[in-house]
This record gives structure tokens, sequence and C-alpha cells, in this order.
């Protein structure tokens, strides 16, 4: 499960893609649309490129962060629940009808 809180990867990543692509089609006198190919291949593997390098950077520092202080939690922890587990907070809901 992914949980982007801040929507990093919607709005910097699929942006950043979208205009990337944008720019190597519409691009003036060397974009797609004006029948040029070289730019759009090289803005493709700019974008694999660019992509290996950033999944492989972010798994190498979820590793060290979790050599330091593990990702995951105890299946106990998880059994109760995180806001017990790990905040020790405990809810009394009311529920009326």
């Amino acid at each position: 499960m992914l949980d982007d809180t801040l929507d990093v990867f919607p709005a910097h990543g699929m942006g950043g893609i979208t205009g990337m692509l944008a720019t190597a089609i519409f691009a003036n006198d060397v974009g797609l649309i004006h029948g040029e190919i070289t730019t759009f291949l090289f803005h493709l593997l700019a974008l694999v490129i660019v992509s290996v390098f950033t999944f492989g950077g972010s798994l190498l520092m979820y590793k060290i962060t979790d050599l330091i202080v593990p990702m995951r939690i105890s299946p106990h922890g998880e059994k109760v629940g995180l806001d017990i587990s790990q905040h020790d907070e405990s809810y009394d809901f009311v529920y009326r009808e």
C-alpha cells in the first residue's frame, strides 16, 4: 500500500511526465507533430532513465531507513491497532440512535 499524503507523485511525478512528453510532441520545429521523432524518442529514453534512477534511489533510501528504524510494526501491534500500539491512544465511542 502506498501512502502519499502530500500527493507528491500525482502532482510532481505525473505532471513532470505529462509536461515532458507534451514538450516532445508540441516543440516548435522539432516536435512530433512537426514530423520529428528523434526529440520524442530522446524524451522517452530520459523518462525511462529517470524512472529507474528514482525507483532505485527510493528503494535504497527505504532499505537504509529500515535498518535504522524498522518501518514495519510487529504482528501484535497490528492486531491491537496502531492507535494503541504506536500512540497509546484509545477511543470510547458512544453510539446513539
